[in-house]
């Protein structure tokens, strides 16, 4: 069924309600502008079957409830739907900050976002998508069909906007009964994940720095003498020659066969890196292959681009080419026989590095397949870069074995990347905060279409402390993909590097991994075969229930609840646990620990578990089977368990068991049995455990043969009363003697002043700061509140706001540790204010203020001084020769569309754009007068920076890797008690036309 609504167009101008077809099924239609609209889109890249996206369907039944509109207006589409109100949103696919995205505004272009924090606006994936929930409980979906870089925008209450270059169709799912059946009928369109091996369902081990085949052996062979379960060991960029991909450097690797057949032996497997950028050199096999073929991306005047990666000057193989595809997918399959297992490909955004952009121009030309658009520049393919890399990847693994099923990891994606690679949330920190951070996004993740995701356990960049890495591996051991990694430079990142508490944590956790392991397995059988998701956020379990919707330390695997403390200072019991409606029953495996996760079954659920095992191939199909077991008000549970050979395609072909379990009780006897099963599979003889939960850690248990009955008596209610009574003190026994991780993150200051390890936050109701007074007192976090726009957020160690005594670059006041002097939360004036003062040497400090203005809150204020505290006598009072250089480093959130703009002292403007050069002085009367200002014409702000010009001499710009700095300097010159050197300035967001 089609409609034609009213159209509103000027010479430049068009707007309306857009017109709808049903495709591929009732319930799913696609809006676009107009039929001139419809005929001018490019084709689907996210469609599993693009054709399914331009084939109407003519028995629809069902018409839209919600038809969006649309403006077009200077080559831009600007769709919106508005949605009843109290409606939440999610999805929006790879995203940090908080689970709900209401509020929030999000641009999708892959971008290699290295310490990227809550506010950040672009990260390594792009999912058009939103996940709308209705105060009903209903759902609607909505994916916005473009490749394009495209503007999210959630904001506005109940209303959800799309900005990008037209022409491009809207699809929406629903409304639907639930959220899982939006995400079902997603799955109709995009595909679901591929079915894993389920071997990657193990723990994965992966660090920068395992940089020879000993130091992987070592790896290795602690995991097996530590008893710490494990699956897969990972080789970084540490492996390659000089960097060049498909290669080994013949000194640390010399071997790889020799040392994969080592690893099998031991029951671990084994992923290797490949990366996209290619060295430009010729006699490198990879790169004269891909000359002779023409496959490199080129740029605008047809010479193969060349951009800097870790191999030095890189060409890129442009992977929108069908050619192209199986020449790498042919290098794969040459690749695997060195005994590779899995290959992670890595830096697809693609990353360019040198490049104030990130990545490579826009203008570059790709000359794709007509399906895929045929011949486009950059700004088409970008987004799905990574996908056609994965893509690539992935068949040719299947080429080197057809009986096997390919894992392959991505860092870029887009959406329904599922059906070729897992994914993970790139190169986070070691903080609280992305702990916290990790649940969301996984689940964001999976409201996406990807399931198969996890971030990098214990944080990539900088160092976990024992509490902080036990407390990730905790939950994250529970993650749909679980991966330990971090970076080079850091302190290990082992399970047994932070003490033995730390390492009991976690053992018990990855001992519950793989104990859970049927019912993870299971769970992915069902996301592959039906869509459904494998982690969900703890509202699914009640989409009505507005208590839920916001909660982010807790998650689920099918009925299984997850709750844990993300929280440095509270333990998971000190944490309220927000339970849905119904029965749900708290249980464990007799492991119970102040840092694991509290473990809830829902009522009416059965779910399959086994033995601790070390790795997967160490599980034989007669081991014992264990069922645990929850009724629900009725009495009633079911649950379900897919067994195969766990690799390889023979479940395609019928060979694999899917068995129903039901329980029942009637008159005081619970009745277990198989009520249905699947496939040809025959069922192994093997004993079966049943534990039928009644609250409280306690359980009743019985033993039989799996296919037969198996009954358990249940006792009066007194009697349980009493079961569940002395289980509970049990468990309280196990959690008052259990060996708690030592707290050893807080250290005590000079003047008695204690540094706290988390960052100090400052916040008034228009900015939110953090500050780490103990790395040169910088401010690592400047989000702007009304916006959402996190104009700094970097590691800890480097970059975000600094300053230095000196002209030299670093020079002293960046990194030695500041004492807070005043944390006052009001004061004559102020609304809060932090003073720090930071010893440089030579009886000078730097001292420093920062506060938010009471009679104008839109602005925060750093005052700053070189003060001299005590000069020696030789020096006449005098310091050595100082500067003030005040060196804050921003954020380029859309690189090509950002510049510095400022009036001169004599008149003169100026508009510096990253074109214009690395870096630009401006002195004498080119300084700004007083105030510039860093533009961002796609968000259309612009953060003003604003200065006495007596205290600043010269000012400097400089373009980084998606980055600038806009420094202050002040004069040259010594210091005393009486002339110490200053520099006040503030900072405000203005909306620009």
């Amino acid at each position: 069924m089609s409609e034609v609504e009213g159209i509103t167009a000027t010479s430049d101008t068009e707007s309306g309600k857009m017109i709808f077809q049903t495709i591929i099924e009732d319930g799913i239609f696609r809006f676009d502008c107009s039929a001139d609209h419809r005929n001018a889109v490019f084709p689907s890249l996210s469609f599993v079957n693009p054709k399914d996206r331009d084939a109407p369907i003519i028995n629809g039944q069902k018409v839209p409830s919600h038809i969006p509109t649309f403006e077009c207006v200077r080559g831009q589409q600007i769709i919106q739907i508005e949605l009843p109100r109290g409606t939440s949103f999610y999805g929006t696919g790879e995203v940090s900050g908080k689970l709900e995205r209401t509020g929030k505004r999000v641009f999708t272009w892959n971008t290699d976002a290295y310490g990227y924090g809550s506010g950040t606006t672009s990260l390594y994936q792009s999912h058009p998508w939103v996940l709308a929930v209705f105060p009903s409980g209903e759902a609607l979906g909505v994916l916005a069909d473009t490749t394009r870089r495209c503007e999210i925008d959630l904001r506005e209450e109940s209303t959800i906007k799309f900005v990008a270059s037209q022409s491009y169709p809207v699809i929406t799912f629903g409304p639907f009964q639930s959220p899982t059946d939006v995400l079902v009928s997603l799955s109709r369109a995009v595909g679901t994940v591929f079915m894993p091996p389920k071997w990657a369902l193990g723990y994965h081990q992966c660090r920068w720095g395992y940089d020879s085949e000993a130091r992987v052996r070592e790896i290795a062979k602690t995991f097996r003498q530590k008893g710490m379960p494990c699956d897969v060991i990972w080789m970084d960029i540490d492996y390659m020659d000089g960097y060049r991909c498909f290669t080994f450097d013949q000194e640390r690797f010399p071997d790889p066969k020799t040392l994969v057949a080592e690893l099998h032996q031991a029951g671990f497997k084994a992923i290797w890196m490949l990366d996209p950028g290619i060295k430009r050199e010729e006699g490198y096999f990879v790169y004269d292959s891909g000359s002779e073929r023409d496959i490199w991306i080129q740029t605008a005047d047809g010479k193969p681009f060349v951009g800097d990666v870790w191999p030095g000057p890189c060409v890129f193989p442009d992977f929108a080419q069908s050619r192209t595809r199986s020449w790498w997918a042919d290098l794969v399959k040459d690749f695997i026989s060195n005994g590779v297992d899995g290959i992670w490909n890595d830096m697809n955004e693609p990353a360019v590095f040198k490049t104030v952009t990130k990545t490579m121009p826009e203008s570059n030309v790709h000359h794709g397949d007509i399906e895929f658009g045929g011949c486009q520049n950059h700004l088409h393919y970008h987004n799905v870069y990574g996908m056609l890399m994965a893509r690539s990847t992935y068949e040719g693994m299947k080429l080197a074995n057809e009986n096997g099923r390919p894992f392959v990891l991505t860092r870029a994606g887009f959406i329904g990347s599922q059906r070729y690679a897992a994914t993970w949330t790139g190169d986070n920190l070691s903080t609280w905060e992305h702990l916290h951070m990790s649940i969301s996004m996984v689940l964001q993740l999976g409201l996406s279409g990807q399931p198969l995701s996890g971030p990098d356990i214990g944080g990539y960049v900088g160092n976990a402390t024992p509490k902080l890495f036990g407390r990730w591996m905790a939950f994250g051991a529970l993650f749909p993909f679980s991966r330990g990694h971090s970076e080079t430079g850091s302190v290990d990142h082992e399970p047994w590097s932070f003490g033995e508490e730390c390492e009991e944590v976690c053992r018990l956790a990855l001992k519950r991994r793989y104990r859970l392991l049927p019912h993870i397995y299971t769970l992915f059988y069902m996301a592959h075969t039906r869509g459904t998701p494998v982690a969900s956020p703890t509202f699914f379990a009640d989409p009505k229930d507005p208590r839920l919707r916001t909660l982010e330390n807790s998650f689920m695997l099918g009925p299984l609840l997850i709750y844990s403390s993300t929280a440095n200072d509270l333990d998971r019991d000190q944490v309220q646990h927000v339970l849905p409606k119904g029965i749900w029953l708290d249980f464990d495996f007799e492991d119970s620990h102040p840092d694991l996760p509290a473990l809830y079954l829902q009522g009416g659920s059965i779910i399959p578990f086994g033995p601790a095992i070390q790795h997967v191939g160490q599980a034989k199909p007669t081991d014992d089977l264990s069922l645990l077991v929850a009724l629900d008000e009725h009495g009633k549970a079911e649950g379900f368990l897919f067994e195969d050979n766990g690799d390889g395609y023979d479940f395609t072909r019928g060979r694999y068991l899917l068995t129903t379990y039901v329980a029942e009780l009637v008159s005081s006897v619970v009745t277990v049995k198989v009520s249905k099963t699947e496939g040809s599979w025959k069922r192994p003889k093997r004993r079966l455990h049943v534990q039928l939960l009644l609250g409280g850690y306690a359980m009743l248990d019985a033993w039989g043969i799996d296919g037969e009955e198996i009954q358990i008596t249940v006792p009066s209610e007194d009697d349980v009363s009493k079961l569940v009574s002395m289980s509970a003190k049990q468990y309280k026994i196990r959690i008052e003697t259990a060996k708690r991780i030592l707290e050893v993150e807080k250290v005590t200051g000079v003047q008695g002043v204690e540094l706290s390890k988390t960052p100090i936050e400052l916040k008034s109701g228009v900015w939110a700061l953090k500050v780490v007074p103990w790395i040169g007192g910088r401010i690592i976090s400047m989000e702007h509140l009304p916006s959402g726009i996190q104009w700094f957020q970097r590691k800890d160690e480097v970059n975000g706001y600094e300053e230095y005594s000196g002209t030299e670059y670093r020079s002293a006041g960046c990194t030695e540790e500041y004492t807070v002097i005043e944390h006052d939360l009001q004061q004559a004036g102020e609304q809060e204010s932090l003073m720090l003062e930071g010893d440089v040497g030579g009886g000078l400090v730097i001292v420093r203020q920062i506060s938010f203005p009471k009679d104008n809150p839109n602005i925060f204020r750093i005052g700053s001084g070189i003060v001299a505290h005590k000069v020696g006598a030789g020096s006449a009072g005098s310091s050595r020769l100082v500067c003030l250089r005040v060196h804050p480093v921003f954020t380029l959130l859309h690189p090509t569309e950002s510049y510095v703009y400022f009036t001169s002292i004599d008149g003169s403007k100026h508009e510096v754009w990253p074109e214009s050069g690395q870096e630009t002085k401006y002195e004498g009367d080119l300084r700004p007068n007083g105030e510039w200002m860093l533009v961002d014409r796609s968000l259309g702000l612009g953060l003003t920076n604003r200065f006495k010009i007596s205290e600043v001499y010269k000012c400097l710009i400089h373009w980084g890797t998606g980055t600038v700095n806009l420094e202050l300097w002040s004069e040259d010159r010594p210091v005393s008690k009486e002339l110490p050197l200053r520099i006040s300035h503030e900072y405000e967001v203005r909306r620009i036309a």
